[in-house]
């Protein structure tokens, strides 16, 4: 049954028309599996990176993986299900012990990591709950060295504990001699409240007509994401999807544009809507095959809409500013 939606809500959603063109565009891990012969590893099929690159893959992690040529990405967003109950349309992943968690964490991420190029980056997502185990799992692959909290703002809060108001990426490389990173296309431009004069000319900051604005470099602390809700474009039904605005960061510190991102949780296509806007190529895997429409919605829209809500002209805002025109 569909939802009853206000008359504002912009909410992105398919229409009955758009899905036969929308399947069309993805690849379907089951077609490729029933065309293997007789599913023999011997006659599996590899696909090659370039009838992977900007396509999105609906099928099962552990089906798609093996599919993958390994080697081929230069940047990897993983956002898992949290060690949480939570029905993602029809398929609920169930908590579980720390260690079976970890257990569930390791029955993909080693191969996930074989799909890394060998100075290639790595970005994980939790919460509180589940961010020991992402930890004690990536350093078993890769080397950690940062770790990036960022604040959430969304929900209503908590009758009997905290409300949850932050979350958590790891930032992990396969070789820490040898990685890239670009701290200049990640500044963030902040109001100045106190600005300071040297001879009467503003000291390291801008006056304008908009108000006094300094280029800061960021920290591993963010406070500037919205959370997708109704009234932004790029929101859509799925119940943990991520910001364009939180990935935007992550793409272009760690990748060139041409670079190629994958995300093997894709969900509703964040990262790879994300990496289209920003000039890099994507690739992505989604189970559940309405998911995987939508990403494929939001890419096509991507084609005459390069905007990411509080991203312009280079610089990253604060949350809530009004942008200058």
């Amino acid at each position: 049954m569909e939802k009853v939606r206000a008359e504002k809500n912009r909410t992105l959603t398919l229409q009955e028309c758009e899905i036969p063109e929308l399947k069309q565009r993805l690849i379907n891990i089951a077609d490729i599996n029933s065309a293997n012969c007789d599913g023999a590893k011997s006659h599996q099929t590899i696909l090659k990176k370039e009838d992977i690159l900007n396509k999105t893959i609906n099928g099962d992690i552990y089906q798609a993986l093996p599919l993958l040529p390994d080697g081929f990405a230069d940047l990897i967003i993983i956002d898992p299900p949290y060690n949480l109950t939570k029905n993602f349309n029809g398929k609920v992943f169930t908590a579980r012990s720390d260690s079976s968690y970890d257990d569930y964490l390791e029955s993909w991420f080693f191969d996930v990591c074989k799909k890394l190029k060998p100075n290639g980056s790595l970005y994980m997502c939790g919460d509180w709950k589940c961010t020991s185990s992402l930890q004690r799992v990536i350093e078993k692959q890769l080397t950690v060295i940062n770790r990036i909290t960022w604040q959430r703002e969304k929900g209503r809060g908590a009758k009997s504990n905290w409300k949850n108001g932050m979350e958590d990426i790891w930032y992990a490389v396969k070789n820490p001699a040898d990685y890239y990173f670009d701290v200049e296309a990640v500044k963030m431009k902040r109001k100045v409240i106190a600005p300071y004069r040297v001879n009467g000319k503003p000291k390291d900051w801008e006056e304008g007509e908009d108000g006094n604005f300094r280029l800061t470099y960021p920290s591993n602390f963010w406070d500037d994401i919205s959370i997708p809700f109704w009234s932004m474009p790029e929101n859509t039904d799925h119940p943990t999807q991520k910001p364009e605005k939180l990935y935007a960061k992550l793409i272009l510190a760690s990748s060139r544009p041409g670079d190629v991102i994958f995300d093997p949780f894709l969900g509703s296509g964040t990262a790879s809507v994300a990496a289209k806007k920003l000039g890099r190529q994507y690739d992505g895997s989604e189970l559940n095959e309405e998911y995987c429409m939508l990403a494929e919605k939001r890419l096509l829209k991507a084609d005459s809409d390069k905007t990411i809500q509080g991203y312009r002209d280079g610089v990253f805002w604060e949350r809530n500013t009004r942008l200058p025109d």
